[in-house]
């Protein structure tokens, strides 16, 4: 599965819609604000930002992502670029950031360019999962635990969302305030690609990976409880 596939199935995961809405009302911002969304991908948050009457601009690293992102939404604005050294010059009212800097080796330097970005007074949204906090029900624990812990190894801050408040407030944010939500996971997709990642990193067997998955498979047809993280 590639990664625009993997993407496109996290935006299709229960409660991901509704998740994307809480951080466009968090901005807190009038119709016709502008706003960054950075790490934009293929451009579902920017088109939905639009049509709530916001001028939204979105940043990606990936030329992939921004090329499909200019040819889903062909009336919406895409640059190229990365989030250390945004390409753009500031005037934004609104930074927003979903699941993006848990993959950043140097967050202060992404919050500084927000900083840099954001008019007096803007506002910034930050969401993504704690990796070391995900909770799969499971017949076999310790394999579990194995999977999440390979997960969360190959992340460059697994833990950085329990740490967002005081990232946010060494780096000069005021009136900083936190959410916890439980997201409820069950896309089979998202289970395979915890075991490629537990069997490339030799956590787990491949024999292993496929028992492991096979149940989780199994509790996808029917409507219980699977797994959740704070996001």
């Amino acid at each position: 599965m590639s990664m625009m596939q993997r993407l496109d199935a996290a935006d299709a995961l229960p409660g991901a819609a509704e998740l994307r809405a809480r951080t466009y009302e968090l901005l807190r911002l009038d119709p016709g604000s502008a706003v960054i969304d950075v790490g934009c991908g293929a451009g579902l948050a920017v088109s939905e930002l639009s049509a709530r009457g916001f001028r939204a601009v979105g940043v990606d690293l990936s030329e992939e992502m921004i090329d499909e992102a200019r040819r889903r939404w062909p009336e919406r604005d895409f640059l190229l670029g990365d989030a250390y050294a945004l390409p753009v010059d500031g005037g934004f009212a609104g930074y927003r950031a979903d699941k993006v800097f848990h993959e950043l080796a140097e967050p202060e330097l992404a919050l500084a360019e927000a900083r840099r970005v954001l008019v007096p007074g803007g506002r910034i949204v930050l969401s993504g999962p704690d990796w070391e906090g995900l909770m799969i029900d499971s017949s076999y624990p310790a394999l579990t635990r194995e999977i999440v812990r390979a997960r969360a190894s190959v992340i460059a801050a697994p833990r950085i969302a329990r740490g967002l408040r005081r990232l946010l407030t060494e780096c000069g944010f005021r009136d900083v305030s936190v959410e916890g939500v439980i997201g409820f996971l069950g896309g089979e997709s998202f289970f395979r690609g915890l075991v490629e990642v537990a069997v490339r990193v030799g956590s787990i067997s491949v024999e292993e990976g496929e028992i492991w998955l096979a149940e989780q498979v199994d509790v996808v047809a029917v409507p219980q409880f699977l797994a959740s993280g704070v996001v």
